[in-house]
């Protein structure tokens, strides 16, 4: 079937890219235990801690990628004193605010925290003393990686400066010492390199950061190894924090690795539905959402749509399909690596592609302006398929930005899927509309 091949032709390219051992493209896969054995996990069970993690890092890693510019966001600063005579509530010039400080931020992604941290190592180092006197913690080698590219590009007018990463794979010798101005690294090697190699003398370190704390502490181990090495620093260093988002258990674990902060938050843009129009399709079974989508893209002009779905077989499935009928279609879903999946939305984000079918991967941080209709194949549902109204906003939310009028079609299919539906409507207290993809004319309205 065509439909196969087009799905074994897109399996074989991701599969070209990344080793099997970490695709999950069967019903099942292989797993490692403790002990080495294979072990067999069905891929609809429930995600472990280790993969929500790696899901955590890989969409940070992947906001990093595609992000060309800074985030334009209208919100206010939110600053929240250490205590009320705090320098941050009048201050009239930098001179004033006494810095160094110490300093938790939060704000969302593309919002600069990394060149406002690597502005602060930069402005610490002193070239002629020939150790670590920054450091920097990042929860993967990836992320590592991207951080050093941005010290590397801030700081290449500073000759002298140097640079060394702290990561599993990158060994010294035995009683070396390492002479780089500022060290960033994984939790686990740095320290090692503090503690037990005694690469590092953290005794010396004036500035350190702990980067992408939200995404540090879905990572087992890696909050324990941050706070043994934050005790290692001398009283006067600088802690900074930052993360993406401001949870409870990131509030709690900033608190015990920064002393005495002051603390600054970015609010997130708030997403909302007053500019978008929801509609929702009765159909039978997925052909017939299929035929609809279809009706749907024969009557009105889109100028690019996203369509999501709940697995990964159908968001294959529909892309094939799609194909079969001429559409340009890209497929993005979590098997791929992020480089690939960074390279999917670059092309879909130029327009080479029209239509991009995706599976939750995706449904936040891509901003596309041309996105013009958003349509829900399946309605998004938790694991205890309950309706998933944050995953909903966030995903017709691709279409009412810009100050744009945004279209927004959910497809049901069952009367649990009616319910879902029912369920989203209540807690958002906004009426979706029926439309009847049969019926030419009321589709040609909505799209006026």
């Amino acid at each position: 079937m065509a439909t196969d091949s087009w799905a074994l032709a897109v399996d074989e390219q991701e599969a070209a890219a990344e080793s099997l051992s970490n695709l999950h493209l069967k019903e099942e896969k292989t797993k490692p235990d403790a002990n080495g054995a294979v072990v067999k996990t069905s891929t609809n069970a429930e995600k472990t801690d280790e993969e929500e993690k790696e899901d955590r890092a890989a969409q940070s890693l992947l906001n990093k990628l595609i992000r060309s510019n800074l985030v334009d966001n209208t919100n206010q600063v939110e600053v929240l004193q250490r205590d009320p005579n705090s320098p941050l509530y009048s201050v009239k010039s930098f001179e004033e605010l006494r810095l160094p400080q110490n300093l938790i931020a939060q704000s969302q992604s593309g919002t600069g925290k990394t060149a406002a941290f690597v502005l602060a190592m930069l402005s610490q180092v002193e070239p002629a003393n020939r150790y670590p006197q920054c450091l920097c913690l990042s929860p993967t080698y990836e992320l590592a990686l991207q951080t050093g590219k941005v010290i590397e590009q801030m700081g290449k007018f500073y000759p002298e400066l140097k640079l060394a990463y702290a990561v599993r794979g990158n060994k010294l010798e035995r009683g070396q010492k390492v002479s780089e101005h500022i060290v960033i690294g994984t939790p686990g090697t740095v320290l090692d390199w503090c503690s037990k190699l005694k690469f590092i003398d953290p005794k010396k370190i004036k500035v350190f950061v702990l980067d992408e704390a939200d995404v540090m502490i879905a990572t087992q181990g890696h909050q324990d190894q941050s706070i043994r090495i934050q005790r290692m620093l001398p009283r006067n260093c600088q802690m900074l924090l930052f993360s993406a988002t401001f949870e409870d258990s990131v509030w709690k674990f900033a608190q015990k690795v920064v002393p005495d902060p002051n603390i600054i938050k970015l609010k997130r843009e708030e997403e909302t539905l007053d500019t978008i129009k929801q509609y929702y399709v009765l159909c039978n079974n997925r052909d017939e959402k299929f035929q609809a989508l279809c009706n749907l893209y024969g009557a009105i002009t889109i100028a690019q749509a996203m369509i999501f779905c709940h697995t990964r077989k159908t968001a294959s499935w529909l892309a094939a399909e799609l194909s079969k009928e001429g559409h340009q279609v890209a497929l993005l879903s979590g098997e791929m690596m992020v480089e690939q999946r960074a390279a999917v939305i670059e092309r879909f984000r130029e327009g080479k592609e029209k239509v991009l079918v995706t599976t939750n991967v995706c449904a936040r941080g891509i901003d596309v302006e041309q996105v013009s209709v958003v349509i829900n194949f399946d309605l998004p549902v938790d694991k205890d398929g309950n309706p998933d109204n944050e995953t909903y906003l966030h995903r017709i939310g691709r279409t009412g930005r810009f100050g744009k009028r945004g279209l927004a079609v959910n497809m049901v299919d069952s009367k649990h899927s009616m319910n879902i539906l029912n369920r989203i409507q209540e807690h958002f207290n906004k009426k979706i509309e029926r439309l009847d993809t049969d019926d030419l004319d009321e589709i040609e309205k909505i799209a006026n």
